[in-house]
């Protein structure tokens, strides 16, 4: 089979045609959407490593 390259580059174009491209608000939204679940998670996992090293120290005795 052969490769033919302006086949290949007229067949991208037709398919990045049809994609939908977010529009300058979606994009902020999302933006910050991903930022606020990522300082939320990394809070939450702060905590959670927190209790977990401080019960760790209390079952083997090396903490107050």
């Amino acid at each position: 089979m052969a490769i033919n390259p302006a086949k290949f580059v007229r067949e991208v174009r037709q398919e990045t045609r049809k994609v939908v491209w977010p529009t300058r608000k979606e994009t902020l939204i999302s933006t910050a959407m991903v930022l606020v679940l990522t300082l939320i998670a990394g809070i939450f996992f702060l905590i959670v490593d927190n209790i977990i090293a401080w019960g760790v120290r209390v079952i083997l005795g090396m903490g107050a």
